[in-house]
């Protein structure tokens, strides 16, 4: 009984955001997508990543086996799931994009400081950064087909972390006042996302909901399979091997949704598997919350 309480604890403020968000478009309200989402991204987000890392006490040798950790675990998906697409006969720009990318944002973050604290957003933050710019620079030229990877360089988020790493490397600290400031705005970011999800959910038109079905089930069997053997691999002390199979078990990320549709691919089909996913993390999340705890 203390064990599903505390899942409760942990999955509840996460779906009563997302929830807010889904009733909030479903009710007629106006929600401006491409502003919420550019705040969260551009400003929010990147400041929670660096006062994070910059305030976490974590020791850097736990953050870099993380960080060479989430590498290699995200390396391993894409070669895994470059070979199912391929052997599936799936669209690559299409399939292959919403296999590897979790909502490591949006739900991940969150997940990770409710379940685990101060600790668990500061591991959190590492794979959220890795998936991000795996994500700026092979996402984005797998599924618009080009593209220069050097663009990655202009995203806060990897201008955020890099300079969040630097300041936990040398033992820096921003003033007192500018530290407050960076903090209210990173206290935007959680909310913003999980809100932005729901409605995000709300607006989405799906398609081959059966095929979603399958394929997302196969894709959280692998994810947890491969971060827990990774992380074990890796000899990741136990809140931070948790943190990982949480963050990769993550459902589909609803950026690939957006890369879907800006460049061409079938956005029905990943539409689809953002909210197969999204649905069954309802079962996934709290089961891999329960064995992780």
């Amino acid at each position: 009984m203390n064990l599903i309480l505390t899942v409760l604890e942990i999955v509840a403020p996460v779906a009563i955001l997302a929830s807010i968000g889904f009733i909030w478009v479903k009710a007629g309200f106006e929600y401006r997508m491409e502003f919420v989402t550019r705040l969260a991204m551009m400003l929010a987000t990147p400041c929670l990543v660096f006062t994070a890392l910059m305030k976490t006490e974590i020791e850097p040798a736990a953050l870099t086996s993380m960080l060479l950790a989430a590498i290699a675990t995200y390396g391993a998906l894409t070669l895994l799931f470059w070979g199912l697409t391929a052997v599936l006969g799936l669209e690559r720009r299409t399939y292959l994009p919403p296999l590897i990318f979790g909502n490591t944002g949006n739900l991940g973050l969150p997940l990770a400081l409710f379940a685990f604290g101060e600790a668990g957003i500061g591991y959190a933050v590492v794979i959220f950064a890795v998936a991000g710019i795996w994500g700026f620079t092979y996402g984005i030229w797998l599924v618009s087909q080009g593209g220069s990877p050097l663009k990655v360089l202009r995203e806060p988020l990897v201008v955020s972390t890099l300079l969040g790493a630097l300041f936990l490397w040398q033992g820096w600290h921003t003033p007192t006042w500018l530290t407050n400031a960076l903090e209210m705005i990173g206290q935007m970011a959680i909310p913003l996302m999980l809100i932005t999800l729901g409605v995000a959910v709300a607006r989405l038109s799906p398609g081959r909901l059966g095929q979603a079905l399958w394929l997302s089930l196969l894709r959280v069997a692998v994810c947890v399979a491969v971060a827990l053997g990774v992380g074990l691999g890796f000899a990741l002390e136990p809140v931070a091997l948790a943190v990982l199979v949480l963050q990769i078990s993550t459902p589909v990320a609803v950026t690939t949704y957006m890369l879907a549709a800006k460049y061409g691919a079938d956005a029905d089909a990943v539409a689809g598997m953002v909210i197969v996913s999204t649905l069954l993390s309802v079962i996934t999340l709290p089961l891999t919350l329960a064995f992780l705890i």
